[in-house]
């Protein structure tokens, strides 16, 4: 059976956006955003909400004429992954392999994790929050950032509280550390 992942970038406070919105602070420099792509081969399908998705759909049609080899990469690996969007106010995808859904169903996605021969991704915190409280999310991968922001989006629920266990880390030469936890079940 394939693992939901929740990844996100979040400052040492735990916010994946200040209080104004910004997240330009967690941009992941060359090293780290090798690793990302490293940790994205091994997902099949991208779980998304509509903010996350926009901020992503970018890959879909950027040109890497050029661009340094982890930026093609990224592109080629988004271009190639399943991509599921949570979302009542977008009238259609704009991106290849990617289908719509109006609401999240947890029962549903615990049949595609069943069903899956590669792990999913959900990404953004609004539905993270959802896949979390439901209990079907099987693993966290953080990249702290080295910044106290003091406010803003959370990367991580209220009101939840889960068992983990510690899986791997990674210190960068930027400052980043990420840690991957397992939800302990």
């Amino acid at each position: 059976m394939a693992k939901l992942i929740y990844s996100a970038i979040t400052s040492l406070d735990g916010y994946v956006a200040d209080e104004q919105g910004n997240f330009d602070w967690s941009k992941p420099d060359d090293e780290v955003h090798s690793f990302v792509n490293d940790l994205e081969r091994d997902v099949g399908t991208h779980l998304l909400g509509r903010r996350m998705y926009e901020v992503l759909a970018v890959w879909e049609t950027m040109n890497t004429a050029g661009q340094a080899p982890h930026i093609v990469d990224f592109a080629e690996i988004w271009r190639a992954t399943d991509k599921v969007v949570y979302s009542r106010t977008l009238d259609a995808p704009t991106t290849g392999r990617t289908r719509l859904e109006r609401e999240f169903d947890p029962r549903t996605v615990a049949e595609m994790k069943e069903a899956a021969d590669r792990d999913l991704a959900v990404g953004g915190p609004n539905l993270a929050t959802s896949a979390i409280e439901a209990g079907i999310v099987d693993e966290l991968h953080l990249f702290v950032s080295p910044i106290v922001v003091g406010g803003g989006k959370q990367s991580l629920p209220d009101g939840v509280r889960m068992q983990l266990e510690l899986r791997d880390e990674r210190r960068f030469g930027n400052g980043v550390v990420y840690l991957a936890y397992g939800v302990r079940r």
